[in-house]
């Protein structure tokens, strides 16, 4: 999510040198707001631009199921995959769990995975893509 950011410049209190400083500080203003506006965009830019990946090793899901998991690290893709997308099968391993659910902590697990941050095709040439990964755990059998 990105925030923005504002600048504020105090003006200076009136002195001896207020005709100086005032027009000194218009410039400086304006000079200043230009060059937040281009580093604002640039920043948006990269920002908006950030590459969306498959999930790999080591990459951090949440956990959408009541199994007791808050967030599993992915070690490896079933099916002789390297990576993982929407409705590919993982194996796990328990990052964050709740006191009294069923799955602790360090737990090896399987799960399916229901949202994924990369964009998948669909067949009516749509695409599909969530703001995070999460998975759903399941039984070795599935």
């Amino acid at each position: 999510m990105w925030y923005s950011r504002t600048l504020y410049i105090k003006p200076l209190e009136m002195t001896v040198f207020a005709r100086v400083s005032r027009s000194f500080l218009r410039g400086l203003n304006h000079k200043l707001s230009g060059f937040l506006s281009t580093s604002h965009k640039a920043c948006k830019n990269s920002f908006s631009q950030q590459q969306r990946t498959f999930i790999q090793m080591r990459t951090v899901l949440k956990v959408v199921d009541n199994s007791g998991a808050k967030k599993v690290m992915c070690i490896q893709a079933l099916k002789g995959k390297k990576s993982a997308r929407l409705r590919d099968t993982i194996v796990a391993s328990v990052k964050e769990a709740h006191p009294n659910g069923r799955v602790k902590k360090g737990k090896v697990v399987y799960g399916v995975v229901v949202r994924a941050a990369m964009q998948r095709g669909r067949y009516d040439g749509g695409e599909v893509k969530f703001d995070d990964n999460a998975v759903v755990l399941v039984d070795k059998q599935g």
